[in-house]
């Protein structure tokens, strides 16, 4: 009966496992860059192995809260944002400058362009 027991507690963890993962990556998927802020981010590459999203905010707009996977970011214009991280709720700002080049994890935020340029970044998206 022990055994038995074990091998119960094993299925429901990977049952578990397996629904937390969909769940998250459908949650992903309605949180995707390109359909929450199609007016600010464009696919401009994609392959099995990564994919390129171009975005372009005015100084003053807010991106709708979005996730991506982990990746680098390249800025291609100077900038000021102020960044929320979910579920956290933690808030930070950031100076961006043109030609610099950032590693993040994977992440769910909102940022708002608080300088008075507009931003303009290369996100590199990896898969898994």
């Amino acid at each position: 009966m022990k055994r038995q027991g074990k091998s119960v507690l094993i299925c429901l963890g990977l049952i578990l496992s397996l629904a937390t993962y969909f769940s998250f990556d459908s949650n992903r998927e309605d949180l995707d860059p390109l359909k929450v802020a199609p007016e600010t981010h464009k696919l401009v590459f994609e392959n099995a192995l990564v994919r390129v999203i171009e975005a372009k905010v005015p100084p003053g707009h807010m991106e709708r809260k979005h996730s991506h996977p982990h990746g680098l970011t390249v800025y291609l214009a100077d900038f000021d944002s102020e960044i929320r991280t979910f579920p956290d709720g933690k808030v930070t700002q950031a100076h961006r400058k043109f030609g610099s080049v950032i590693w993040s994890e994977a992440i769910v935020h909102e940022v708002k362009n608080t300088g008075t340029t507009p931003s303009h970044a290369l996100r590199i998206e990896l898969k898994n």
